[in-house]
């Protein structure tokens, strides 16, 4: 009874003296450490695993070396084993917390909260990614360890190794897909392609890259839904990302007006609302007319913002203003329907207009030079000699 109460006392002395020790290197770092934020980050998120670790390993030394009158019993070999246990989980944590120390010190490096946030994006995507894969190799790698601590586990391990190729085969086929996922999310990490907060439009949805995992993407929508993608989709359809080389963006507003309207002063008004609103960046202010078919005309306005949720707005306000300007100062600029009416006999004014130049006669099946765009003229046989060209044979080019 003596001897379990020997071996007690001196696991309890041993965890005391570990924890004084920590402590002390604890306040030590603390108060020397204050201007370095690896030291910060050191004592804030690795205190707590490192009392378990080294607690766990006094334990361990004290049991082992006050047991020496109970070698070979049941009890002793398991409490060693059990320790022995504690004592590789606890440095699995230990290490796992010291690496996430070291990504959160480069992290703080990088900062998002900026205009040009791009490069900040990149590395704290890698960063994140790379956390979890270490995080995953630690926890397997240590389960490993645990597991071959038994002598059990070790007589299968040899042949589990010599049938590694034909598991191998079978583990791949199984799980196909989801290393396609592990595979996908690594390469959109380290390809640039997509980052965190990356406004991406995807299955027609506009949002922001909210999380990015090695199995899933997880797109936040302007309306606060999320989609929720295979890391695989990424790599394998196409997508939108509006801030792959910058955080500043384009966008267009269109509007289909009446012939009657004053491009040039719609283009001045259009300039003068972005320059009277903190949305526009000053880049880009453009007004071009784009089409002129169907009887009307399309106008398109050319905006720019610093980040895509100010465009959002931008070009809400831009559509806004304008169709209100319309509306108010240029009636006669909005889309209207026309029509020309003709006497009973269905006959229209302009047909009674003489052509301006002879009419050439021609026989039925002659074609006139201006129906024809691959022929008929000077103009239209170059056209012809240039899609057709000029060393194949006549009966070819008909």
């Amino acid at each position: 009874m003596q001897n379990y109460l020997e071996t007690t006392v001196a696991a309890l002395v041993a965890a005391a003296v570990a924890l004084f020790l920590v402590e002390v290197v604890h306040r030590t770092i603390r108060r020397f450490g204050r201007r370095s934020l690896l030291m910060t980050e050191l004592t804030d998120h690795s205190h707590r695993p490192f009392q378990v670790a080294a607690t766990v390993l006094a334990v361990q030394f004290a049991a082992r070396f006050s047991t020496g009158y109970a070698v070979g019993t049941p009890w002793r070999k398991a409490l060693l084993h059990l320790l022995v246990l504690c004592v590789i989980a606890s440095a699995a944590w230990l290490v796992a917390s010291l690496l996430v120390v070291v990504e959160d010190t480069a992290l703080a490096r990088f900062r998002v909260d900026v205009p040009d946030n791009r490069h900040a994006r990149r590395v704290r995507t890698q960063v994140v990614m790379l956390r979890r894969v270490t995080i995953a190799v630690i926890v397997i790698l240590t389960v490993g360890v645990m597991l071959m601590t038994f002598p059990s586990v070790r007589g299968i391990g040899a042949g589990v190794l010599t049938s590694a190729g034909v598991v191998g085969v079978v583990a791949a086929l199984a799980a196909q897909s989801l290393l396609g996922n592990v595979f996908a999310g690594l390469q959109l990490a380290f390809s640039d392609a997509v980052r965190l907060d990356d406004v991406v439009v995807v299955e027609g949805e506009w949002g922001r890259i909210e999380e990015l995992t090695l199995s899933y993407v997880v797109v936040q929508i302007w309306d606060d839904r999320r989609l929720i993608l295979p890391t695989s989709y990424f790599t394998s359809k196409p997508f939108q990302n509006w801030t792959r080389t910058e955080a500043a963006v384009l966008g267009t507003a269109e509007f289909d007006v009446d012939w009657a309207v004053p491009v040039q002063a719609m283009r001045e008004e259009l300039r003068r609302l972005v320059e009277s609103t903190e949305l526009w960046d000053g880049r880009v202010c453009v007004l071009q007319v784009t089409d002129a078919t169907g009887g009307t005309v399309r106008v398109r306005a050319l905006v720019s913002a610093a980040d895509a949720g100010s465009l959002w707005d931008l070009r809400c306000l831009v559509r806004e203003h304008l169709v209100g300007w319309i509306r108010d100062n240029r009636p006669t600029a909005m889309p209207r329907m026309r029509a020309e009416l003709g006497d009973a006999a269905s006959n229209l004014p302009w047909q009674w207009v003489q052509p301006r130049r002879p009419v050439r006669p021609r026989t039925e099946t002659d074609v006139p030079d201006d129906a024809r765009v691959f022929g008929g003229s000077d103009d239209g046989a170059a056209r012809s000699e240039a899609f057709v060209g000029p060393e194949e044979p006549a009966e070819t080019r008909r």
